[in-house]
């Protein structure tokens, strides 16, 4: 009777400091600035400030519209699970639109100086390396459609990511010699009826794999078009954009899969 009374104590004490320390723990989010040659960026900080010791850190590229609310709370949910996350701004200043044809140039004037774009993306992720919080051999990028296609430029600019997971982004052409300079583990999330990236861009991008000797993967998702991981993109699959929540949940836990391999440690649920 002593030893089952000590029992119930320890396990209530034990219950009660676990209580404690997940209320003491938090996702602190702050906007944060950096630089890219003069450029003054204005970037979106997340990380849960219960955690001690250095982790790994991930850069989360935004969408063509800029750095708004989603790509933020994508920021968020990654510190969640434990990383310490930068919403990137690769437009500058903070600039947000929510009119699609400002957000077509916007993107535009990046997709058409790569270099620009590529810069840009390197200067988020040195931000995020230097974070006290943050291992800087454990670095991984994700990006959504615009954000998509750049962490694909920054894996072959060769920049020192483990790995870079694309959602619903189009797939860019790699530059000569950028194939010997690839050392990211790749992971492309992609919906199999998205009309904005041609058949032929698919087959151009597993060549390009395949030449490079990459570790790479490409996950088709059945009925799912552009976007459709943002709940904002409505129900348009006329247009080929449309919001698709179970699309959406899958596509993140094979991001999570994909992470706990190439960080090799076990992450939060």
């Amino acid at each position: 009777m002593p030893y089952k009374t000590f029992f119930t104590f320890g396990a209530a004490l034990a219950l009660t400091c676990l209580s404690l320390t997940t209320l003491e723990a938090k996702v602190v989010t702050r906007t944060v600035e950096y630089r890219q040659d003069g450029t003054v960026m204005r970037g979106f900080l997340a990380y849960d400030d219960g955690l001690k010791g250095k982790r790994p850190g991930v850069l989360v590229v935004h969408e063509w519209w800029g750095l708004n609310d989603f790509a933020k709370d994508q920021a968020a949910k990654l510190a969640g699970l434990g990383y310490v996350a930068l919403a990137a701004d690769m437009y500058g200043g903070g600039v947000t639109t929510g009119d699609r044809e400002e957000a077509g140039k916007l993107a535009g004037a990046l997709r058409g100086k790569p270099e620009l774009l590529r810069v840009r993306a390197q200067a988020a992720l040195d931000f995020l390396a230097a974070d006290p919080r943050v291992d800087p051999k454990r670095l991984a990028a994700i990006g959504f459609c615009f954000g998509g296609t750049t962490v694909l430029e920054l894996a072959y600019s060769g920049s020192d990511l483990a790995g870079v997971a694309s959602f619903h982004g189009n797939l860019p052409s790699p530059q000569a010699g950028d194939l010997k300079r690839l050392k990211a583990r790749i992971l492309v999330l992609h919906g199999a009826d998205d009309p904005h990236v041609p058949p032929a861009d698919i087959a151009a991008f597993e060549q390009a794999m395949r030449q490079a000797g990459a570790d790479w993967q490409m996950v088709f998702f059945g009925g799912a078009v552009h976007s459709f991981t943002n709940p904002a993109a409505g129900d348009n699959k006329a247009a080929g954009v449309a919001y698709d929540a179970r699309t959406a949940r899958r596509a993140w836990r094979y991001m999570q899969e994909f992470f706990r391999e190439i960080f090799a440690v076990k992450g939060r649920d």
